[in-house]
């Protein structure tokens, strides 16, 4: 088969799903640069604006994660896209979307990052994964809300399956603040790796 020297200039097919274990020292850096890897895949040009886009309630433990990267990321004075969804204005059920409008009218041209709090396997909690493509928020609690984004960024808090709402009300505040922390850091670190 006939390949352009263009084909070879290419860099490498970023994977369709990546997933990082919080508990890894290695995880923050690792998670940094393959979020930078996709969003530059991603990007129709280097200079497109990003929306980083935090979904979830702080009236539920398990689903604050979203919410507390937003604001973690206000604190670390992270300027390099626009954030959406903190534990003062949070994006959730109610308002997603009114708040998705408003990003589209505000924002028309950006790539837009979904960062939400889901439930998995056992074996999976603790777990980040980053993905090309929209979240579907609320499908872990049976919710039919609209898919968002263009790139994914689920925290699997806590073991899915039954009384999923329970479940998330009683997830470790210590477990969804460390991976909040991890995502805002490999945020911080993804975009800096541009400079």
């Amino acid at each position: 088969m006939y390949r352009s020297l263009l084909d070879y200039l290419k860099p490498p097919p970023v994977p369709v799903e990546m997933r990082f274990n919080i508990n890894d020292a290695a995880a923050p850096e690792s998670f940094a640069r393959s979020f930078y890897s996709l969003l530059n895949s991603l990007r129709t040009y280097p200079a497109q604006p990003v929306v980083i886009m935090c979904i979830g309630t702080d009236r539920s433990t398990g689903d604050a994660l979203g919410p507390l990267i937003g604001t973690r990321l206000k604190e670390l004075g992270f300027t390099r896209a626009s954030v959406y969804g903190t534990l003062d204005e949070p994006v959730h059920a109610a308002n997603l979307t009114t708040f998705s409008e408003l990003i589209l009218s505000t924002h028309p041209h950006a790539l837009i990052v979904a960062v939400d709090a889901c439930l998995g396997r056992l074996d999976s909690v603790g777990h980040v994964l980053l993905e090309r493509g929209p979240i579907k928020p609320g499908a872990g609690v049976n919710k039919t809300l609209p898919a968002v984004g263009d790139i994914a960024v689920t925290g699997i808090v806590n073991v899915g399956g039954f009384m999923e709402h329970f479940v998330l009300q009683n997830t470790r505040l210590s477990l969804v603040k460390n991976m909040a922390y991890m995502i805002a850091a490999g945020f911080a670190r993804g975009f800096s790796l541009s400079d």
